[in-house]
């Protein structure tokens, strides 16, 4: 019978306890929208770098960036995809923060890693669908963002603005996830769509290969109304033009004047700044990678860092940013 050195195996033992296994590493809960959208393009990308410094976030895609903001500022999650118009929805403990105990003081809870030009929304109908102009939605059915969102309100502001048509009276108005929204205008069971995506989308190309498809352009004596000039005013929103030819098939011809929207990647208070440093950090310093992730992107650079940010910095970045001879607003210090 072989016998067991019984003092090899307890000093085997002591050294299996002592040495962490690579599993044992903290994991952080990351939320950010469906796949295809520019949002989750960004956060995706600011994950994957962040892991090479050791921080490792979990994305979870397809989520309500509404609800995904307050479970950040609740500290159930501890990096999430965050639009700017949402802190003073939440901070005045309005719309759909409005039965939110505490709604305001959670939001001071709220900090910015950084900001990114996102792309503009896009008001999209296919061929044949009768719409050739903003005019012509009347009686049309429109699907204008998810039901929990602020995409929706956008929209339906948008063309009040632009019309005068109401939503439920004018027009119907659709609501449904993005997913679906894409499908029901695919399959013809709507006529119009109006999509916040990045310039040169692949999801809004994909309607001109095969068949014809029109993006409305903001009219020019809309530009300067003063209620556009409000809605280009708000947080996380401006004026945006782009070459309607980027999209092979879509025939409203030369410049197209847009809703632009930015975002920003949010965090909350209580993240150990270290984490935050590390994962900073990490997605500056492979800017490269980050730029050859998407087209769009390329527009994300030490200049346009704090791009619609309107929350403090957190700790952990700002430590980053100093370091590496950032401009920081001092609007965005913690306390300012």
């Amino acid at each position: 019978m072989k016998m067991i050195n019984l003092k090899r195996l307890a000093v085997a033992a002591s050294v299996a306890i002592a040495m962490p296994s690579l599993g044992s590493a903290e994991i952080f809960k990351g939320e950010t929208a469906g796949v295809g959208d520019p949002v989750h393009t960004m956060f995706v990308a600011f994950a994957n770098q962040a892991g090479k410094s050791d921080v490792e976030i979990q994305v979870n895609a397809g989520q309500t960036l509404t609800k995904s903001m307050l479970k950040g500022a609740k500290g159930e999650i501890a990096f999430f995809s965050s639009v700017p118009s949402l802190v003073n929805l939440m901070a005045g403990q309005k719309r759909m923060y409005e039965k939110v105990e505490g709604a305001p003081e959670l939001a001071k809870n709220i900090r910015a890693v950084l900001g990114f030009k996102a792309g503009a929304y896009h008001p999209v109908t296919l061929a044949g669908s009768g719409i050739e102009n903003w005019e012509d939605i009347k009686g049309k059915t429109v699907f204008t963002g998810p039901p929990a969102g602020s995409a929706s309100a956008t929209s339906e502001a948008l063309i009040k603005i632009i019309t005068g048509y109401v939503a439920g009276e004018d027009y119907q108005a659709v609501r449904l996830s993005w997913g679906e929204g894409y499908a029901a205008l695919a399959d013809g069971k709507i006529d119009m769509m109006v999509r916040p995506a990045e310039i040169g989308s692949a999801n809004i190309e994909r309607f001109g290969l095969s068949g014809e498809f029109r993006v409305l352009s903001i009219p020019g004596d809309k530009v300067e109304d003063q209620e556009m000039q409000a809605l280009f005013g708000r947080p996380g929103r401006g004026m945006m033009t782009f070459d309607g030819g980027v999209y092979k098939g879509q025939l409203t011809g030369g410049e197209i004047t847009a809703l632009g929207f930015t975002q920003f990647v949010g965090t909350h208070a209580g993240v150990s700044d270290d984490i935050v440093y590390a994962a900073t950090k990490a997605f500056w310093e492979n800017l490269d990678e980050v730029h050859a992730t998407a087209f769009f992107l390329k527009e994300v650079t030490p200049e346009s860092a704090f791009t619609s940010v309107n929350v403090p910095l957190h700790p952990g970045a700002i430590r980053y940013y100093e370091e590496a001879g950032f401009s920081i607003p001092d609007a965005l210090r913690p306390g300012s």
